[in-house]
């Protein structure tokens, strides 16, 4: 079953460590939970280096899927919880979803659930 324009994706990415802070704050803002990648990156913060080497820091993408009446309160908890708005702590961004596939009898309103055949 595919549920069309019902969710957006929430993408954190913090430095290692720093995933099952974003999680916690997203569950308690009324998120189901999240998935957690990792990652590396760098940027004007993270320019570090040991002995003439550059060190690339590693990251955590945490990629969390919530209703769009959610999205706003989500996001608020994720960057209040990890302090986002301090130099070099991290990105989160609001991806819309088209379509997604799954598990989608937990992301479609009851309304929008195709009638089951038999």
């Amino acid at each position: 079953m595919l549920c069309e324009g019902c969710k957006e994706l929430i993408v954190t990415i913090v430095s290692k460590g720093w995933a099952e802070e974003v999680i916690r704050a997203s569950r308690e803002a009324g998120a189901e939970g999240g998935t957690i990648l990792m990652g590396r990156g760098t940027g004007i913060h993270e320019t570090q280096s040991l002995m003439g080497i550059p060190i690339e820091p590693e990251k955590e993408i945490i990629l969390t899927v919530v209703d769009p009446d959610l999205t706003k309160a989500v996001l608020e908890a994720i960057c209040t919880s990890v302090d986002l708005e301090a130099p070099g702590r991290g990105i989160a961004f609001v991806v819309p979803l088209q379509l997604v596939a799954g598990r989608t009898h937990k992301f479609c309103r009851l309304d929008e659930r195709p009638e089951k055949q038999d």
